[in-house]
């Protein structure tokens, strides 16, 4: 019996247009699968510091929270509860000296998620662009993309010839060079942003991770002259608190952006688990944690720069946040991911994060001490004499 319709062979109205994912460029960490491979047949096992996934315990004050709120059988508010919103805005005020009203607080479902909408969120689409750091994290190009609007690598978004962007990333500490920006920096893109009507992003998910240099907040007053309007700063618990699993983050900013996104996610049912909501509360009101993770991850920052440099490599920008950015003299990126993969140790691409990174790897702290300190060992092994 011959069917009908998509049965018979005729493709689905959706499937016809083209889906969204058929504007996207392919998930870039499968092209490391043969590098894992070659990693995990090391007799010591891999060492994966390919991907900034946090290994260490979940803090028990969070965990508590987390178990104290588990019997949530109602939907959760999506502009979260007065008390992470306000536990949000003090964490901001004791830690990064930004003051802001909790109602300009918004709970997310993970930071990528936003990232990821947000030109969509804003309403841009074809013929708007969309600007983003240069050497960036992939989900700036993804979110214009997925938008219809227009990606544009640019360090210097106010220079940018012809029409200007209408929503422009920042990233300070930078994912992948651990570069941080200069309040002062910031604040000509803020005076840019505001005279040409663009909306202002910085991406601060490592805000809480400096080494060498202290980064300051896009809501800083030194940075934003004491108002928030046109900006929004986009803040993760993965790495601070080692909420990757929870998918925990927040954005706060300019109220009325705010209060439209807020809109706009009531109707879409884009809500933060009530229990994740508490945990949220507690991580934000604790800073012991944060404090201990930090100097964790100091610690394996010290180790792995120690052992690459005497390994012959070089550590460019790298003074904040989780990645080491390195290079081999002579050697481009993927040359350098093979030979590491060889002692056993897994890193990204440059290439993963733009062209100019063509002759750099990533790679991150997030790995227990233990494998740090392997890694540290084969690196002092495969060195030169």
């Amino acid at each position: 019996m011959t069917g009908t319709g998509a049965a018979a062979g005729r493709a689905p109205r959706a499937a016809a247009r083209g889906t969204l994912a058929a504007r996207l460029p392919a998930f870039p960490w499968d092209r490391l699968e043969p590098f894992a491979r070659i990693a995990r047949s090391h007799p010591g096992g891999i060492v994966d510091l390919s991907v900034g996934a946090p290994v260490d315990p979940v803090p028990e004050v969070v965990r508590a929270a987390l178990a104290a709120a588990a019997d949530s059988p109602g939907y959760p508010l999506t502009r979260g509860t007065g008390e992470l919103r306000r536990a949000a805005a003090g964490w901001l005020a004791r830690r990064h000296a930004v003051e802001l009203d909790p109602g300009a607080v918004l709970p997310v479902i993970g930071t990528k998620e936003f990232i990821a909408w947000l030109p969509c969120a804003l309403g841009l689409g074809p013929g708007d662009r969309v600007a983003h750091p240069e050497l960036a994290y992939p989900t700036y190009d993804i979110g214009a993309r997925l938008a219809g609007a227009v990606p544009v690598a640019a360090d210097e978004p106010d220079r940018l010839p012809g029409p200007p962007p209408a929503l422009a990333w920042l990233n300070s500490p930078a994912n992948p060079t651990g570069r941080v920006l200069p309040a002062a920096r910031m604040r000509e893109l803020v005076g840019w942003a505001r005279a040409a009507g663009a909306v202002l992003a910085s991406d601060e998910c490592y805000l809480d991770l400096g080494f060498e240099e202290a980064p300051v907040s896009v809501l800083h007053p030194d940075v934003s002259g004491g108002s928030h309007s046109g900006l929004l700063a986009v803040f993760s618990l993965s790495k601070r608190s080692n909420l990757a699993g929870y998918r925990a983050g927040f954005v706060a900013g300019d109220p009325a952006l705010i209060a439209s996104l807020l809109e706009l996610r009531r109707h879409a049912g884009l809500m933060v688990p009530a229990p994740v909501q508490a945990a949220m509360t507690a991580a934000l009101g604790d800073d012991e944690h944060a404090r201990a993770q930090r100097a964790r991850y100091g610690r394996r920052r010290e180790v792995l720069r120690t052992a690459l440099e005497r390994a012959g490599w070089q550590i460019a920008h790298s003074r904040a946040g989780l990645y080491l950015w390195a290079r081999r003299p002579g050697s481009g990126c993927w040359e350098s991911v093979r030979a590491l993969a060889g002692i056993g140790v897994l890193a990204s691409p440059g290439e993963f994060y733009g062209p100019g990174g063509a002759g750099h790897v990533r790679l991150a702290l997030t790995a227990t001490d233990e494998r740090i300190a392997a890694a540290a060992a084969r690196l002092g092994a495969a060195a030169p004499a």
